[in-house]
């Protein structure tokens, strides 16, 4: 409902419900814009056989990463992998599943999902491994293949603000896949850094809708600096 008061006060209670075997979504790129908080609470509930869909694995040691550290995550649905060794050798040694999609469709397939599409095609992929075993047809002379939509159990997003009711904003490049992972969760939560009361948010900056949103939990975040780069002679 869109008057419904979603925030919750607890980790624990962010996460309720999760058990072995879901799917979780997460938003995130790289180290920017993930639910720091609530990947954490997984890693303290000790939930396994997990397959996790973000864009990455975050790195070793933080982010997603950590989840790595007890093998909780069975598959992983991701576009780039390379900045984690642990994922690596998981994935060399048969311990972990890494199903590589391609960003855009990845962001596609969050976003049907959350539409109710089961599927669309691209031309991404066509003739590469990622096509492999796909349904494949010709429009307008251009071979594509069909892709099929996510849904997760649970999508853990992070957003810049909320209200009560769920509705968010994100800041900055923090948004990139959070908005479409937001819609394709059957229970969403979003970890904020400000709860704002009802009315604070200017309805045209509202980027995620309430009405997509589950519970909402106010965070604190370290933001880590995933690659420091300067400029020489700064």
């Amino acid at each position: 409902m869109a008057g419904f008061d979603k925030v919750v006060t607890s980790y624990a209670d962010a996460m309720h419900g999760l058990e072995d075997n879901m799917t979780i979504i997460a938003g995130g790129f790289g180290l920017c814009g993930i639910p720091e908080g609530l990947i954490a609470e997984v890693k303290r509930m000790g939930t396994k056989e997990l397959t996790v869909v973000s864009n990455n694995c975050g790195v070793d040691g933080f982010g997603l990463g950590v989840l790595l550290e007890d093998t909780q995550i069975k598959k992983m649905v991701s576009s780039y992998v390379g900045e984690n060794a642990l994922c690596e050798k998981q994935l060399l040694n048969g311990e972990l599943e890494v199903e590589l999609t391609p960003q855009g469709t990845l962001a596609e397939r969050m976003r049907a999902g959350g539409a109710g599409i089961p599927a669309f095609y691209t031309a991404t992929g066509f003739g590469t491994p990622v096509g492999e075993g796909k349904e494949s047809r010709q429009f307008n002379g251009r071979d594509y293949i069909l892709e099929e939509a996510i849904t997760g159990d649970f999508a853990i997003i992070k957003a810049w603000k909320a209200d009560r009711y769920g509705n968010c904003m994100y800041r900055h490049t923090a948004m990139n896949f959070n908005p479409m992972a937001a819609t394709a969760g059957k229970i969403t939560v979003v970890e904020v850094e400000e709860i704002v009361e009802t009315g604070e948010l200017e309805p045209s900056q509202i980027h995620t809708p309430g009405i997509y949103v589950d519970r909402v939990i106010q965070g604190s975040f370290e933001k880590r600096i995933e690659r420091l780069v300067t400029s020489k002679g700064a």
